[in-house]
């Protein structure tokens, strides 16, 4: 799969660049990632364009990252930039697994690439945002903790709120947050597990609560799959009024270890069902687009 990956990552940027492999070093490690532009970014030279770092799940790479979740797709449709980081060994610091003060530094690494960024590109800096499936989910929440300012609003695939990152929650700034969290996901368990991370229900609530956003949370809107999908979703939004920054549950009932909308793969773990009632990309974006610092 690697290799087939391998060939085709290089296939993609054979051609003029849409999408590059770039570097930087933090500290001891060269750390890479692939940023990809939209044709409009050279088609409109003095527009700012919004950015979406998309975190690859553990024991996964960026080029992984990249072709399952198809979002480069969605960049040319609502011309944001996407950049898909990659962790060392395949992983993300998100303090289970790895000490969280001294283990990986994942979030320098972060802080650095937006830095990067900066200088090299035309970026619209209240527009910047962060995504990741699984152990790139768990991450992307602790970017919300820790780098508030920067982001804007996150999504997190099948990874509900780590403790440790509860635990060492400091910031008061609020961001918009989106959890996207399947029913029958047996990697990361939608009832959460002790000691790693909280249940998908606590983390919609645990981010309520951060974001300031009080009163009942209405009844969750129901989105059925087309035929021959037997996975059904719901939607649960609940902001603080208009320019707030929104919290939402996304629940894939009978949805697996998966990204919504993306080509069902066997890699030999119970992933579980892929959903087709939505499009994780089209539904991630919208959820950004209302969100701006």
């Amino acid at each position: 799969m690697k290799t087939a990956i391998s060939l085709l990552l290089l296939c993609c940027l054979s051609t003029p660049v849409l999408a590059q492999v770039q570097s930087l070093q933090h500290k001891d490690d060269k750390r890479r990632y692939i940023i990809y532009t939209p044709a409009a970014y050279e088609s409109q030279p003095r527009r700012a364009f919004p950015v979406v770092f998309n975190f690859h799940g553990g024991g996964m790479s960026m080029a992984e990252q990249m072709l399952y979740t198809q979002m480069n797709g969605a960049a040319e449709r609502h011309q944001f930039i996407v950049v898909y980081p990659q962790g060392i060994k395949q992983d993300w610091n998100v303090g289970f697994g790895m000490d969280y003060l001294a283990g990986t530094d994942d979030v320098g690494f972060t802080q650095a690439m937006l830095s990067k960024l900066k200088q090299d590109y035309r970026i619209d800096d209240k527009r910047i945002y962060a995504t990741g499936l699984s152990r790139g989910g768990f991450f992307a929440l602790r970017l919300a903790a820790e780098l508030p300012r920067q982001f804007a609003a996150v999504a997190s695939v099948g990874a509900p709120m780590p403790e440790p990152v509860m635990q060492h929650h400091t910031q008061t700034d609020k961001v918009g947050m989106l959890l996207i969290q399947g029913t029958a996901d047996k990697v990361v368990l939608f009832e959460g597990k002790a000691a790693s991370y909280l249940s998908a229900d606590a983390t919609f609530d645990y981010w309520r609560r951060h974001n300031a956003i009080g009163g009942a949370a209405p009844q969750p809107r129901l989105i059925p799959g087309p035929a021959g999908d037997a996975t059904q979703v719901s939607w649960l939004e609940q902001g603080s009024g208009a320019g707030g920054a929104s919290v939402a549950l996304l629940t894939v009932q009978d949805g697996g270890h998966t990204w919504p909308g993306a080509d069902a793969f066997n890699i030999g773990l119970p992933i579980g069902k892929t959903t087709r009632a939505i499009d994780a990309n089209e539904v991630i974006w919208e959820f950004f687009s209302r969100h701006r610092r």
